[in-house]
């Protein structure tokens, strides 16, 4: 049951870490979603609260 609860946080910080590239992307160049920088900062907050949650989580299974 362990396995897959961490393969489900690994997964979930994964999508996560991809969302906050293709914001990073976005809020630089403006090609992926049009440059919409509200939208991109909370993006890359909501990323990283998802990724920092995620290693307390990882953290905690130990």
């Amino acid at each position: 049951m362990a396995g897959s609860s961490r393969g489900i946080v690994f997964g979930s910080m994964g999508v996560a870490a991809v969302m906050a590239l293709l914001a990073i992307t976005d809020f630089a160049t403006g090609i992926p979603f049009g440059s919409q920088s509200t939208f991109d900062i909370m993006f890359i907050l909501a990323a990283a609260l998802v990724i920092y949650m995620g290693v307390d989580c990882l953290k905690e299974m130990k």
